[in-house]
Order: C-alpha cells, then sequence, then structure tokens
C-alpha cells in the first residue's frame, strides 16, 4: 500500500513520508522500550526493599516523557505533511485531469471524478494524518514488547512470540474476506453519485415530461443498492472483529497460564510474572485495534488504487521540442477520427487560409464540432493530421496552441464567481480599461449596468443566474479580451432569442474581424457573409463553395436550408356510431 501511496504523490514527496514512517517507527520502539522499565520496577517494589524501585520509577518516567515528546512530534509531523500533501494531490489530480483527453469523461466519470476529488483524496490523506501512527504503533509496539519479554523470561517470551503468526493470520483472514464487500460498497457508492449527478442535471427535461417519479425510483433503488452493500460489509465485519478478539484472549488466557504455572514451581518470581502479564496486557490493546485500523486502511487502500488509476492514465503526449506557428492558416489533412466503433471523420481535407472565414454546416452528428475538437486537440486524430501554422498540433506545446485559439461554444459554462472573473478568464493580466472594452464590444456592458451589483455580480455555478444570452455575451467578452489570431465558434446563437441574437451577432462580428475564423452553425445569417462554406454530411465534405454558388448549385446546402415542407396530415374522426350516414 505504501508503494500505491508514493505513486499516488509523486517521486517529489517520498522524502518527508519517509521520514514522518520513520519518526513514527522510533516512537513505537520507544513506546515498547518504556515498559519493559515495568520487570525491574514491580521486582525491586515487591521486593524486600521497595525503596530501590525509585531509580526504576525515575527512568521509567523520563524514558515515558521522552516517548511522549516523540508521539507529540510524530503526530504533528503526520498532520503536517498530511496536510502539505493533501494540497500537492489536489494540484497533480487537477493538473493531470486538465491534461486527459476529452474523450475519457465519459458516463459515469463525472461521479467517479467528483467522488475522487472530494472524499477520496481526503480518505487518502488521512492514511498519513490519522492511520499511519496507530498502525505503526499496532504493529511495532507488541514486537518490541515481545522482545522485552524474551529478554526477561524466555518460556514467556517464546509463547508470546508463537502468539504473533496467529494474530497474523486472522488479520489476513479478516482482511481477505472483507476485500470483496468493501470493492462492492465503493462501486455502489461510486454509481449512486453518478445517479444523483443526472438526477440534478436531468430535472427540466424530467419535470417537463413528468417523469420525476420514475427518476425518483431509479435514485432510489440505487441508494437502496448503497445501504445492501453497507449491511453486508458491517456483516463481513463481525466474523473477523470476533476471531481477533477471541484470539488476542485466548492468547493473553495461555500466557495467564504459563506465568502462574512458572510461579507456583518457582522457575520465576511472582513480582516478574505480574510485570510480563502486564506486558502482555499492554500488547493486546494496540492488536485489538488492528481490525478497526485494518478496516480504515483498506477503505483507503481502494481509494488510492483509484487514484493511482486515474493519474496512471496516460495523456494526450507533448512534443519533447515544441514547434511554434509560422502563421494563422488551419489544415486537415486527410483526418480520420472515431469514436468507440464509430468513424465521426472519414478522410476530411480542409484548408482555411489566414484571415478566412470557413463555415461549417450539416445535419447533426455529422462531425462538425469534431473539427474544431480537433483543432483545439481535445482529441488526437486516428489518421492524417490537423495542422496550425503548418505544424501538426501534436507538435505544437498546450499551452502555445490554447494561447493561438479563442472559442466560444454552444453550451457556455461559467465559473462560480464574478462576472468580472470570468471575463478575465480570457487574459488574467489585462488591465480594467481592456475588461470594460471587451465588454462593451460584446455589449456586455448592457447586461452589467441593468445588474444592482454590476461588475461584481455573481453568476452562480455554471453561469445559472444569467439568461443564455447574458453567458454568450460573458464568452464572447472572454475571447475578445483573449484577442487570439483564430476563432472557433460552435453554434453559438442556435438557442438565443432575437434581441440576444442581435446583440451576440453583433459581438460576433467584432470578435471575427482580422482572424482566422471556423464557423459551425444553421442559421443563415450567420454562415451567409462566411468567405466559404463546407458542408459535411457523415463524416465527409460533400460541397463546399460561398453561399451564392451553393443554392446556384441546388445540392445539398440548398436543400439543407431549404427543406421541401411536408404538409400536416389530420385524420378525420370517424362518425359516431349513433350518427345518420
Amino acid at each position: 500500500m505504501i508503494r500505491i501511496l508514493f505513486r499516488v504523490l509523486g517521486h517529489e514527496h517520498t522524502g518527508p513520508v519517509r521520514r514522518t514512517v520513520s519518526l513514527m517507527l522510533a516512537t513505537a520502539v520507544v513506546e515498547g522500550l518504556s515498559y519493559a522499565l515495568l520487570v525491574p520496577l514491580l521486582r525491586a517494589l515487591f521486593g524486600d526493599t521497595p525503596a530501590d524501585a525509585w531509580p526504576w520509577l525515575t527512568a521509567f518516567a523520563a524514558v515515558f516523557a521522552a516517548y511522549g515528546v516523540l508521539r507529540f512530534s510524530s503526530d504533528l509531523a503526520g498532520f503536517r505533511v498530511g496536510i502539505k500533501l493533501l494540497r500537492g494531490l489536489y494540484h497533480r489530480l487537477g493538473d493531470h485531469l486538465a491534461r486527459l483527453p476529452v474523450g475519457w469523461y465519459g458516463a459515469g466519470r463525472v461521479g467517479e471524478v467528483s467522488t475522487l476529488a472530494g472524499q477520496g483524496v481526503l480518505q487518502a490523506m488521512s492514511v498519513i494524518a490519522h492511520l499511519l501512527a496507530p498502525s505503526v504503533s499496532a504493529a511495532v509496539t507488541p514486537l518490541t514488547i515481545v522482545a522485552v519479554m524474551l529478554a526477561f523470561n524466555w518460556q514467556l517470551g517464546l509463547a508470546a512470540l508463537a502468539a504473533v503468526p496467529v494474530v497474523a493470520a486472522t488479520q489476513v483472514w479478516t482482511s481477505r474476506s472483507m476485500a470483496a464487500a468493501d470493492e462492492e460498497r465503493a462501486t455502489r457508492d461510486h454509481e449512486a453519485t453518478a445517479r444523483v449527478v443526472e438526477y440534478l442535471q436531468a430535472q427540466p427535461v424530467l419535470r417537463a415530461g413528468g417523469r420525476t417519479g420514475e427518476r425518483f425510483r431509479l435514485l432510489d433503488d440505487s441508494l437502496h443498492d448503497v445501504q445492501r452493500a453497507s449491511r453486508r460489509t458491517t456483516l463481513s465485519v463481525l466474523p473477523g472483529t470476533l476471531g481477533l478478539t477471541v484470539t488476542v484472549q485466548a492468547l493473553f488466557t495461555t500466557l495467564l497460564a504459563l506465568g502462574a504455572y512458572l510461579a507456583l514451581h518457582g522457575d520465576v518470581g511472582a513480582a516478574e510474572v505480574l510485570a510480563l502479564l502486564v506486558l502482555a496486557a499492554r500488547c493486546a490493546d494496540p492488536l485489538l485495534s488492528l481490525s478497526d485500523v485494518a478496516g480504515k486502511f483498506r477503505a483507503a487502500r481502494t481509494v488510492l488504487t483509484r487514484l493511482d488509476t486515474v493519474l496512471s492514465t496516460p495523456p494526450l503526449p507533448e512534443a519533447p521540442d515544441p514547434a511554434h506557428p509560422a502563421d494563422h492558416t488551419l489544415e486537415f489533412d486527410a483526418v480520420t477520427f472515431r469514436h468507440g466503433d464509430r468513424t465521426v471523420l472519414d478522410g476530411v481535407s480542409l484548408t482555411v487560409a489566414e484571415g478566412e472565414r470557413v463555415a461549417v454546416v450539416g445535419p447533426s452528428g455529422a462531425g462538425k464540432s469534431t473539427l474544431l475538437q480537433l483543432l483545439t486537440r481535445f482529441y488526437d486524430v486516428d489518421a492524417g493530421a490537423v495542422r496550425v501554422g503548418g505544424h501538426d498540433v501534436r507538435e505544437i506545446g498546450t499551452e502555445t496552441l490554447m494561447s493561438k485559439i479563442a472559442i466560444v461554444f454552444q453550451h457556455v459554462y461559467l465559473f462560480d464567481g464574478t462576472i468580472e472573473d470570468n471575463v478575465r478568464l480570457g487574459r488574467p493580466d489585462a488591465t480594467a480599461a481592456e475588461v470594460r472594452a471587451a465588454a462593451t464590444a460584446a455589449r456586455l456592458d448592457e447586461v452589467v449596468a441593468r445588474l444592482p451589483d454590476g461588475w461584481t455580480t455573481p453568476v452562480g455555478e455554471g453561469g445559472t443566474a444569467l439568461s443564455g444570452g447574458e453567458r454568450q455575451r460573458v464568452a464572447i467578452a472572454r475571447a475578445l479580451l483573449k484577442n487570439a489570431p483564430v476563432v472557433l465558434l460552435d453554434e453559438v446563437t442556435s438557442a438565443l432569442d432575437p434581441l440576444n441574437e442581435a446583440a451576440v451577432h453583433q459581438g460576433i462580428e467584432r470578435l471575427m474581424a482580422g482572424r482566422t475564423v471556423v464557423i459551425v452553425a444553421h442559421r443563415m445569417r450567420t454562415v451567409r457573409h462566411a468567405d466559404r462554406i463546407v458542408f459535411l454530411d457523415a463524416g465527409r465534405i460533400v460541397e463546399e463553395g460561398t453561399h451564392e454558388a451553393l443554392l446556384t448549385r441546388n445540392g445539398p446546402y440548398a436543400t439543407f436550408h431549404h427543406p421541401t415542407p411536408t404538409p400536416p396530415h389530420f385524420s378525420t374522426p370517424a362518425p359516431p356510431a349513433s350518427a345518420t350516414p
């Protein structure tokens, strides 16, 4: 488990963890040795001259004080290292998630990642802050006490030593019997989290369809599965916990009987027997805690394994010697891209000259948005190449590539902050005047002017405090502030009312001025003024040209924008049975 922990934390953090573990080991050994002084202390106390116990009592107090200092230091080190690593792990996980291909975020990933990033990371770091010290103490202190018992009386020492493999075997059996139940519980927890997220996101659709009752049942079923898994986990704990308790108590009873036998036959003094039995009893306490500590360790190991799996997922590879685009031309060279078993793009070749505006249109599922995602390297192609400025995007560093591109999506996501915070994401070091200028160009200033808190108005998680048109204006202002030479627009006006569409369209015109632009849209107003229109169908380019030229050809583009209307069909109701024909 420690190896998994080191892999999850990264090599740069192994040093502090090793030092903390070493301090905990020293603390556990000193604790065991402090109890060793009980043997001469009790021997002197119950001997002919009890006053001889004072030096041993002083030594015991000194060693116990040293143990207290070490224990405080090791616990404090565990908390400090745990907190430091908690922050480091959050950063490492966040950086890694940001580098994973978008295709990795499939069904169920939201629930899994939210659980790992929240409760999972905290549970993993509890290993260092809360579990390492008691687990080291439970293992090392009893072994130290056994060594002390061997030094004072070999018979009782050997009996205690013989108990070690019995306790270890019991603990291993307990862990194995609970592993399957722990895994099932973790799986059910992830499924329930995904159901909760799904249920919350689907509220508008469910309410519009009047199916909230059905969705309640689905969520309720997943929560019942968690309840049943928890019950099975609890039941699987009982045999191991009872078995360990019975084993430890039986071994202590055996030592008690052996000590009594040796004392009655004069092989050892009563005071020594009493001291050694106190040591044996002290061994029992940490051993009995093994079951609880081991259960927490198994839960933490499950989380660490999941974190390790995520962190081991290979990100999109970065070129060792990143190239820099010579200009702002865009090129798709015989690009083929597959998503699962489906071929989304099939041998697409397209060149967009610097400063040119190209609109991509076509039916839903044709692969239009995928073209934009390949340009931004959200995915890597399966065949062919996507080039920016003459260089394959796989040869360009991610930061360099994204600095060249501004994207405005159909569904704008705003972070839970103020309007100004979200605009500044385009260029965090922009001046206030530059932010205001970008907002004015996007007509966002009209929105800010009517909000009570102006620029400091919170937008809510995802931008829920703003309308769709207002969110689009924020996105356009953000893109204008970024001032990137390449602009990608994905259906930015498809779901807006006429007033917001007009405002957003003006902002788009300012955004596109003097830039290389690729537009995915259906609205004639958006595409008709493009320098070139590309019609995409079933992952292939079937037609391209200007708006007027494509309408003249009367091909797929003309049909797409002027579909043949289908007259409505109204069935004539049958006359009532009592009607006279």
